[in-house]
């Protein structure tokens, strides 16, 4: 059952081999706070430090200058320079590591991964269900707020058969009236069972996004874990363009000479494996989808 912070790993286990960067690091000397515009570093490591960019745990911040004799590095713009491009200024613990330029910064691989688990639906839905007692009064029920759609709707036989059979007559209203159903999701039941009795929807809901690193990809989500594969992949194939891109900045040596080991056709290739191993899983994820939940009832309405 992987973590976000796991995901984060694999994902830049990928991309490793695509950077040709060995990066920069040294860690730092005492804790920081999240409005220190100083920060200070081992000081054997401090030339590791360069003007621009430097990453420490999920921030990242602008650096102006440092101090090789005491290793105190100055933030570029004082606390402006602190959560650079969207990420938030935060503590950090001494011996934290301190990443000069990073390739793939941890927060863009946790951005990308959780557009990455977005965009699975609707290929992929996440199942959840809700009771309620049928009332032979009443046609409509309310849903909950989450719901996309409804799968299926089963209701509990009176008798010792402990039977839930299917209800075939039913319509999910997306556009319930919210003086009745505040969620403005409700079903409408047009077949019913013995009142009193339980029935259960089984709804469709969109996954949930990652945000904690010991966040469980399977219990904040909703998917199995085998879906985490496929969100690897995907991000990957998100990823991996912008090394392309960064090479149209380099000089004409450095690229010459990054190009004898990885080419842009390679990274070009990558892409479009992540991009086959992807489609082939969601292929079989869906398949596995609607294998383990059939849809056994009639939809009826429009």
């Amino acid at each position: 059952m992987p973590t976000f912070d796991q995901l984060v790993t694999r994902v830049r286990r990928e991309l490793r081999g695509f950077t040709l960067d060995q990066a920069s690091m040294t860690t730092l000397a005492a804790d920081m706070l999240a409005a220190d515009t100083t920060f200070t570093v081992d000081q054997d490591d401090v030339t590791e430090v360069s003007r621009g960019l430097v990453e420490i745990d999920d921030e990242l911040i602008l650096v102006k200058e440092y101090d090789q004799t005491t290793g105190v590095v100055t933030v570029m713009g004082g606390v402006n320079g602190r959560g650079a491009e969207d990420t938030t200024a935060a503590t950090h613990t001494a011996d934290s590591i301190v990443t000069a330029s990073p390739t793939f910064a941890r927060q863009v691989i946790k951005d990308t991964i959780n557009d990455s688990i977005t965009a699975l639906y609707p290929s992929l839905v996440v199942f959840e269900t809700t009771d309620f007692a049928y009332n032979a009064a009443q046609v409509e029920y309310p849903l909950p707020a989450e719901a996309k759609d409804v799968w299926g709707v089963v209701g509990r036989w009176v008798g010792p058969e402990k039977v839930s059979g299917a209800m075939p007559d039913w319509r999910f209203n997306p556009e319930a009236y919210t003086a009745d159903f505040p969620t403005g999701k409700s079903i409408q039941l047009w077949s019913g069972v013995t009142p009193g009795q339980n029935v259960r929807v089984l709804y469709v809901k969109a996954p949930a996004q990652l945000s904690a690193p010991g966040d469980d990809f399977a219990t904040v989500t909703g998917y199995s874990d085998r879906v985490a594969d496929l969100v690897i992949w995907d991000s990957a194939k998100r990823l991996l363009p912008s090394v392309l891109s960064a090479r149209l900045q380099q000089t004409s040596v450095e690229s010459s000479e990054r190009a004898q080991l990885v080419g842009a056709r390679d990274i070009t290739s990558a892409v479009q494996t992540y991009a086959a191993l992807y489609a082939e899983g969601i292929e079989r994820e869906r398949n596995r989808m609607y294998q383990e939940n059939p849809i056994y009832q009639t939809f009826q309405g429009s």
